[in-house]
């Protein structure tokens, strides 16, 4: 009985690691959210936008070789892949089905019609959206990921933060407000405890990063803050 126990728990510890984490949240230089990433095994990538829609995946050369994927590159993945059929649902016919032993899964024609053909699960993550009446400025985006919170600024916020994102599971984002000087207004300036600034438009490099890693860990996901 030892015996079987210890070579259960060898074969567990030796198993590949196998999630779907959010793996990487990126902003561009005006403060809007470009992606949210998750990361599959074999170095896999799936960048989802705020509405839920999958706009790019692949195989990410660049964290297989431990290097930073700054232009967010991502080459072909030669595993398995599958797609919903002819024969499916109309709502997700020919999406996705399956990238390696990642599922996904998306919502169908006969639930709620704003969320018709939205990505509902990618591995073990459930997703889910914000109705059309909780809010205008971020109606059908993403409400939560797995067991992490989505918030965004409202329409009650000032008018340079409607629609951005406010907070990922613990980690809080805020951003320069309209008032602020125009070369950096909009812009992240803060990521938690971590603050940013920017050249004001009365400096050379105006609009520009001058403090801050474009970097930032938080929480158990990495944001990546553009300078464009």
């Amino acid at each position: 009985m030892k015996k079987f126990i210890i070579t259960c728990i060898t074969s567990f510890l030796l198993a590949p690691v196998f999630s779907q984490d959010i793996s990487m949240v990126t902003i561009t230089g005006t403060g809007n959210l470009e992606s949210i990433s998750f990361g599959l095994d074999e170095n896999v990538k799936v960048n989802i936008n705020k509405e839920g829609q999958i706009i790019k995946w692949g195989y990410d050369r660049f964290q297989a070789r431990g290097q930073e994927n700054y232009q967010g590159l991502l080459d072909t993945y030669v595993g398995r892949v599958e797609y919903y059929s002819q024969d499916d649902d109309a709502a997700y016919r020919g999406k996705l089905r399956s990238i390696g032993r990642t599922q996904l899964t998306y919502y169908a024609s006969y639930e709620n019609e704003n969320f018709q053909g939205k990505l509902k699960s990618i591995g073990s993550n459930t997703i889910e959206y914000y109705q059309p009446y909780e809010n205008e400025s971020y109606k059908g985006f993403i409400k939560s990921i797995g067991s992490s919170p989505v918030s965004w600024y409202s329409s009650f916020d000032n008018e340079g933060l409607r629609g951005k994102l406010k907070s990922l599971g613990s980690t809080n984002i805020g951003y320069y407000s309209s008032f602020e000087d125009k070369a950096y207004r909009g812009k992240v300036k803060n990521i938690d405890g971590f603050s940013y600034t920017y050249y004001s438009s009365f400096e050379k490099y105006a609009g520009s990063m001058k403090t801050g890693a474009s970097m930032q860990n938080s929480g158990s996901s990495r944001y990546y803050v553009r300078n464009y």
